[in-house]
């Protein structure tokens, strides 16, 4: 047959081509983190690219990642709740069925909605699952409290009304946003099309000396790569929600590792 397909392609011209061992012996055997520390799980909205890498460049050796998704119906706050919420038991049991220590629900919007949703969700997550659970909010204000900020400035990339509601959310638990700067976006694919430079752009943009710390809201955000710039400049610690869920997840597990690269949260 004619269309037979040509498995030859892209294989060595002789038969020993590339099988040779490197000089000095065969390679040291790869590092594959199984978790023997810690396995976290991860529950993250379904459109969201960022997360799961910057946080698996966040997790110190031993510790893994392993994920699931929730359908992420992107409209207004409540339909965010709702998309978000309505399956997290079955979710909750695929993480299960691989043995995870700790399970993340990791969604901004979602966890700030209002102060009430994040014990809702966690209670879920540990009946449905076993294990501890954590979510963003909670992550949140834990690092305020780890660095002693009661004053933020507050950047997210969203709609106006998730916005105020992070607002609020915040006035409950005793931080008072001296500043706030919303992009008006739409969704993740806008959020993530945003590069690190820009989100140091604008977070110097709205510098405010009265602000004990920074953050730069949403899970879809690639701010997290511009942390090292933005606190040599600002001279205030600087919380992005990937990197304020990943270390509250870390220490509530008992893993104390500093991680260089993404701020003072990390040395705390």
């Amino acid at each position: 047959m004619d269309d037979k397909p040509n498995l030859d392609v892209g294989m060595p011209s002789r038969p020993d081509a590339g099988t040779a061992e490197p000089a000095g012996g065969p390679d040291a055997p790869p590092y594959i983190n199984l978790g023997h520390r810690l396995r976290l799980g991860l529950l993250q909205p379904s459109v969201n690219n960022v997360a799961e890498p910057t946080l698996n460049a966040m997790l110190p050796k031993g510790v893994s990642l392993h994920t699931t998704r929730l359908k992420l119906i992107e409209s207004d706050a409540k339909s965010l709740l709702e998309s978000m919420t309505e399956k997290i038991e079955e979710a909750c049991a695929l993480l299960a069925d691989c043995a995870v220590d700790r399970i993340l629900f990791h969604c901004t919007a979602v966890t700030v909605h209002d102060p009430g949703v994040a014990e809702s969700i966690t209670s879920r997550i540990s009946a449905a699952a076993g294990v501890p659970a954590n979510v963003t909010s909670e992550g949140i204000i834990a690092a305020f409290e780890r660095l002693g900020a009661s004053r933020i400035v507050l950047v997210a990339p969203y709609i106006q009304e998730v916005t105020d509601n992070e607002v609020a959310f915040f006035k409950h638990f005793g931080i008072s946003v001296v500043r706030e700067h919303g992009l008006e976006m739409a969704g993740a694919r806008q959020f993530e099309a945003i590069e690190p430079s820009t989100w140091y752009r604008i977070t110097m943009e709205n510098r405010d000396d009265r602000a004990d710390a920074y953050f730069i809201s949403c899970a879809s955000s690639r701010a997290s790569e511009a942390i090292g710039a933005l606190e040599y400049d600002l001279g205030r610690p600087v919380v992005t929600s990937n990197t304020a869920a990943t270390w509250h997840c870390l220490r509530e597990s008992g893993i104390n590792d500093h991680v260089p690269g993404f701020g003072a949260l990390f040395r705390l």
